[in-house]
């Protein structure tokens, strides 16, 4: 049996999003600051849990495809205080707006949820999976503001550029699995360290994975979706892309390059340099 106490803080945040879900459901408008202040105590709730349950070292779990260490804690705590700080500023501006609902907190605890899942997997699949999670989430709330026309184009550039990223990420995957046999970011350490360096398919499988995280986080020169974006979005919504998925990105950088491919950084190192310009 696992010890799935390591994941407390995902477990709990993903069991209040449902509660929440279900009493926004049953909100009147009026009461729909109930909402807020829910999403609130759920960001305190999941904090406690990453502030509490610290392991020591680095320590896997489910097959090794979640890795709890100290240093993903600090990063999920630094994550619950953005959210936080988007929430607070968003509540007057959603409120003056006409546009105070509660899908704007629930879908930012699931982007929020996407975040934890890309800062504590150790596995391809899962960060591919965390990742969507976000994504998903910012689609939707890009096109919060329904009677936006220019909040709809955005939100359907973004999401068409965001499925192409998608595909190149996941064929960048299967490519490096190919190589390797293995999804395992430890699996992809243990195999490079052992050969003498990236071989073609392998250089092909990173820049793939690479072009597609550039992609869907905006890095250049990729970044042709993300001024539109910005622009059409409501200005909550704007701080939480600019913000967010930035964590996300360097969570997934230090896995999948630091800890997966750290014997080759030579190999990356120049990719990482023109795309953090």
């Amino acid at each position: 049996m696992p010890d799935l106490t390591l994941a407390a803080a995902e477990i709990f945040l993903t069991t209040a999003i449902c509660v929440i879900l279900l009493v926004d459901a049953f909100l009147e408008q009026r009461h729909r600051m109930m909402t807020f202040r829910l999403a609130i105590l759920a960001l305190i709730g999941a904090a406690l849990c990453s502030a509490f349950i610290v392991p020591e070292g680095s320590i896997t779990i489910l097959n090794e495809a979640f890795i709890a260490d100290p240093a993903g804690n600090i990063l999920k705590l630094f994550s619950y205080l953005v959210v936080a700080l988007v929430f607070l500023y968003s509540r007057d501006y959603l409120v003056r707006a006409g546009l105070f609902k509660g899908e704007f907190f629930i879908l930012g605890l699931f982007g929020l949820l996407g975040v934890m899942v890309m800062i504590s997997a150790n596995n391809l699949l899962i960060l591919y999976l965390g990742l969507e999670l976000l994504s998903l989430s910012l689609y939707a709330l890009v096109a919060f503001d329904r009677e936006s026309g220019v909040a709809a184009e955005s939100a359907m550039k973004y999401f068409v550029l965001g499925a192409i990223a998608s595909g190149t990420l996941l064929y960048g995957i299967s490519v490096l699995y190919g190589v390797t046999g293995t999804i395992d970011i430890g699996g992809l350490a243990e195999y490079f360290a052992a050969s003498d360096g990236l071989n073609v398919p392998a250089m092909l499988g990173l820049a793939f994975v690479t072009v597609g995280v550039a992609f869907k986080f905006g890095a250049v020169p990729f970044h042709m979706w993300l001024p539109d974006v910005y622009q059409g979005s409501p200005t909550p919504v704007t701080l939480f892309v600019g913000t967010a998925p930035k964590i996300a990105a360097f969570a997934l950088t230090w896995r999948l390059l630091v800890e997966g491919l750290g014997e080759l950084h030579g190999s990356w190192q120049d990719m990482v340099i023109v795309l953090s310009v």
